[in-house]
């Protein structure tokens, strides 16, 4: 069953984006109504709303500059600090018991500064069944409780709460046992994250993804 897993910008900072673009906006406004005004002539110039001086062309077309600066130079610094949402995967033994294989998964951000998580939510999709609806921590516990699987012995899934600093050394989302990857077909994890310059990035990953094809003896 599948479904968009890309990153995506869900919102822009009202404070760092916003307002540096309507100040932008609000100075051109005022430089074409300069334009118009100096030229008008005869007796219309001296009639209202033409006599309106706004400012003078000098001190405008200085904050017009530091306006557009700032405009582009917050756009090329939220590229830069932008983060990679990813994870990686893969079966160890030790994590659900002693001698007990478990699909390990840890959620990375491959971007150049840590991010800061915004929420987390889960939902996931039964062998043959259809996707549940989108919940937090303890609901997806609930959840996978009423069908008989128990945290700490056929999976354990970490709780992740708003706040937590997601940098580049990745964050351990939970293991799975070999049952759980048999009657799970996907466990869907919801990430928001708030970056450096306030902007929301979001990314839905499928933790059992490749469980089956690397799963010990197949």
């Amino acid at each position: 069953m599948e479904f968009d897993d890309r990153q995506r910008r869900v919102r822009r900072s009202p404070l760092l984006f916003v307002a540096p673009l309507v100040l932008l906006i609000l100075l051109t406004l005022v430089l074409l109504w300069e334009i118009v005004r100096w030229n008008i002539t005869g007796d219309l110039a001296r009639q209202w709303p033409w006599r309106l001086r706004l400012m003078d062309m000098n001190p405008l077309g200085a904050l017009l500059a530091v306006a557009l600066a700032a405009v582009f130079g917050r756009a090329q610094y939220a590229r830069t600090v932008r983060p990679a949402l990813g994870w990686s995967s893969s079966w160890t033994v030790g994590d659900l018991g002693p001698d007990e294989p478990g699909w390990h998964v840890e959620v990375v951000n491959g971007g150049s500064q840590h991010s800061v998580v915004e929420r987390v939510d889960y939902c996931f999709v039964p062998r043959g069944g259809e996707p549940t609806a989108w919940t937090d921590h303890a609901g997806v516990l609930e959840e996978l409780a009423d069908r008989g699987f128990v945290q700490g012995k056929d999976y354990y899934l970490r709780l992740t709460g708003a706040g937590f600093p997601l940098g580049n050394g990745g964050m351990r989302a939970g293991a799975y046992g070999r049952r759980f990857v048999g009657e799970i077909d996907q466990l869907r994890l919801r990430l928001r994250v708030t970056d450096a310059v306030g902007d929301s990035h979001e990314r839905v990953m499928d933790l059992m993804r490749g469980a089956r094809m690397e799963r010990p003896g197949s």
